[in-house]
């Protein structure tokens, strides 16, 4: 066989950053994020959200003085507004981890451009999931009861708790999570240090690069290490909000003793946390003038993830009625029947529309590639899976007795609560944006043709 026949029968892969950028073009147009003059619409946007997380520690002052009666629970919905908030929070975590460890297991490329900040989202909405389960528990100064350790009090762990379950299972997650994050960053923070002009910024990037100087064997080491988190996170994904579904599904209550509910969160969540990394990935680079590194097929692509995961959700809601049909259990078919058509059948169908009849635009690539189209598309969808959360907790307003159902309405501490923690993660992501290479600038350099090494032409036996 020729030279020539050689090189042409080496596999070609797709160009995901096009413009034929250098690895200098890589270094320059995202280090120049951290490194040039914060604009001013970081500032108005920073001085809202920081103003909004203060708010939020008003309300949870408050809420220790006073207690949980200032919020809308009744005697039937023992759980309110916190836990929707907390599992809609740990829903949007599930992309970050998605996107990094089980796409860089499945050698998908395409990850490289967003796994950044799809990470570091995940990080911040785990912090705003827990919040809510320690603030729930009423009496906050036993906060650590959650925690699984012994005390002098011989007050021992009930393992048979679903709180004590969240507290391993959203711990491990946030842990392994942030490991991951921080081991992806360092080969970036050490460019960062490297180009950093003042000895301030030197020694602050110097300290969390960890001595890196990009050798050989550091580079091995990084590239096992990399690899061994993202196995150990990849089942995370999985059983973390299959945890989080067991909550419900342990209990008896017609409408949550049902063995979909694993499955079912785990497909809602990822769902969601697809829509948030859209909405955010949208803004950033428009903001940011990324649109050689975020293109259209990277959007394309989420918005295809999240058609299938869209339709996962829309069976489950299907075979949620189909079973309580089935079963003949009038309770069962009750608890549907009356979400369906009951006093909060308007938050049943705000959740049916945005959750299976909005996604189905993604059939279409004209709308696939349509920025105006995706991101209402991926607000829609955020807000459906907050009101799916919403309709499954509030079936506890008609429960087995009925003199003692009422109807659940939330007071303005609660909707407070809400839009804190919305403050409280822009106020992290923002930052994030600030002071930290928001894409992968090391993994980007991996797609980028003259990564091969047979780029050029030449080939190496």
């Amino acid at each position: 066989m020729s030279r020539e026949a050689k090189v042409t029968s080496q596999p070609v892969h797709e160009v995901l950053i096009p413009g034929d950028p250098s690895f200098h073009d890589i270094t320059h147009q995202v280090s120049a994020i951290v490194e040039g003059k914060t604009p001013k619409a970081w500032y108005v946007l920073f001085t809202i959200s920081a103003i909004v997380a203060s708010s939020l520690v008003f309300q949870i002052g408050y809420l220790i003085w006073e207690g949980i009666g200032i919020w809308g629970l009744n005697i039937p919905v023992a759980w309110g507004w916190a836990i929707v908030n907390f599992v809609f929070w740990v829903g949007i975590g599930h992309a970050g981890t998605l996107i990094s460890a089980i796409l860089f297991m499945l050698r998908q490329r395409w990850r490289t451009s967003i796994n950044r900040f799809a990470e570091a989202m995940t990080i911040f909405a785990v912090i705003c999931a827990l919040l809510f389960p320690a603030i729930h528990v009423g009496r906050i100064w036993v906060v650590y009861w959650m925690a699984p350790v012994p005390n002098q009090m011989a007050m021992w762990p009930n393992f048979r708790s679903p709180l004590l379950w969240d507290f391993f299972a959203v711990g491990t997650y946030f842990t392994a999570s942030l490991m991951f994050w921080y081991v992806g960053l360092i080969p970036d923070l050490a460019t960062i240090r490297d180009r950093a002009a003042s000895k301030l910024k030197k020694i602050f990037y110097g300290i969390f690069s960890l001595g890196w100087r990009g050798g050989n064997r550091q580079w091995r080491h990084y590239e096992l290490a990399y690899l061994v988190l993202a196995g150990v996170s990849t089942p995370l994904v999985l059983s973390v909000h299959s945890i989080v579904s067991t909550d419900f599904a342990t209990s008896v209550v017609p409408g949550w003793h049902t063995t979909i509910f694993p499955p079912y969160f785990v497909a809602g969540a990822i769902f969601s946390g697809f829509a948030m990394v859209l909405t955010l990935a949208i803004i950033a680079r428009k903001v940011y003038g990324l649109e050689n590194l975020i293109t259209m097929k990277h959007l394309e692509r989420i918005n295809l993830i999240i058609l299938v995961t869209g339709m996962m959700v829309g069976y489950a809601y299907s075979m949620e009625f189909f079973i309580a049909w089935y079963s003949g259990n009038i309770y069962e078919q009750f608890a549907f029947v009356n979400r369906a058509f009951g006093p909060y059948a308007w938050a049943y169908w705000i959740m049916v529309s945005c959750n299976v009849l909005v996604p189905q635009v993604f059939w279409f690539k004209k709308y696939r590639r349509h920025i105006v189209v995706m991101f209402i598309a991926s607000i829609l969808i955020n807000v459906g899976m907050w009101f799916e959360r919403f309709v499954i907790v509030i079936t506890l307003a008609s429960d087995y007795l009925p003199s003692s159902w009422d109807y659940y309405s939330p007071t303005v501490w609660d909707v407070g609560l809400l839009i804190g923690s919305f403050g409280l993660f822009f106020t992290l992501f923002l930052l994030f944006l600030r002071f930290l290479p928001m894409v992968a600038m090391s993994e980007v350099k991996g797609v980028l043709p003259q990564a091969d090494p047979h780029h050029g032409g030449t080939h190496r036996g």
